[in-house]
């Protein structure tokens, strides 16, 4: 199984422990996320530590307050970096007031820029933005591979998967009881281009819910959808493998 999205940086346990753990527990591969520019660059340190952890770059949308040419500088030269597979996650969040809506459509935007000239996936996050980030994706990601990550757009299933060229990824949270519209779309999803994530250390899966998240517990959300789309665990992993393959070139 491969963990898409998790955030080893804001883990407690050391990532040693991490990522042993997720390996015991069946899991190949992760990609750990930066949130900002001293993250990104963590990210990039672990995935040259551990053979198994790959890194994506970027500045989460709430990090986006004054967003610098320094910073997309900076961004561009670890965009090249070998075990760097993504730009991201960016977006838009609307849920929380931690930068303003035009701060983070610079960023937002300058990211995608990255991702173009890198060649590289670009790992979305969206909250309570919904709009406005499939518009600015419209107008400026035309082309690119596209990772919506923690998908919680029940509602616009279908208008993400009439780009082909997008990957739908869902985390702990399509296995909470009141997320019925989250587990409906991803019944929607082609196998070839849906990839399962932790978000570590948030969202837990429901057996594990009100405790830290982790890689290793990305197998317990794969086993719920693999039996909400009632196929065996081992095809859909073997599924997801593929999916991941695919958008990550690894």
């Amino acid at each position: 199984m491969v963990d898409s999205h998790t955030h080893l940086h804001l883990c407690e346990p050391p990532d040693g422990e991490l990522v042993a753990a997720a390996l015991a527990d069946g899991v190949t591969r992760m990609v750990t996320i930066g949130t900002d520019v001293e993250s990104s660059g963590e990210a990039l340190a672990a995935a040259e530590r551990f053979p198994e952890v790959y890194a994506a770059i970027g500045v989460h949308p709430n990090n986006a307050t004054g967003f610098s040419d320094g910073d997309y500088a900076a961004l561009e030269r670890m965009a090249r970096h070998p075990r760097c597979v993504a730009i991201g996650e960016t977006g838009l969040d609307y849920y929380r007031e931690h930068a303003s809506p035009e701060d983070q459509a610079v960023a937002f935007k300058a990211q995608i820029e990255i991702a173009r000239t890198s060649a590289k996936p670009v790992v979305i996050h969206t909250r309570e933005a919904d709009d406005d980030t499939l518009s600015i994706l419209d107008e400026h990601a035309r082309g690119l591979k596209v990772i919506i990550h923690c998908f919680s757009m029940g509602s616009r299933i279908d208008d993400c998967l009439a780009h082909e060229q997008w990957w739908i990824s869902f985390a702990g949270n399509v296995t909470y009881p009141k997320n019925q519209d989250l587990r409906d779309a991803a019944l929607k999803v082609p196998g070839a281009r849906l990839l399962v994530e932790t978000d570590a250390p948030y969202l837990s899966p429901q057996p594990m819910r009100g405790k830290p998240n982790s890689p290793a517990l990305v197998v317990q959300t794969a086993q719920a959808l693999a039996l909400e789309r009632r196929v065996s665990y081992h095809d859909f992993n073997l599924g997801v493998e593929s999916a991941a393959q695919a958008v990550f070139g690894w």
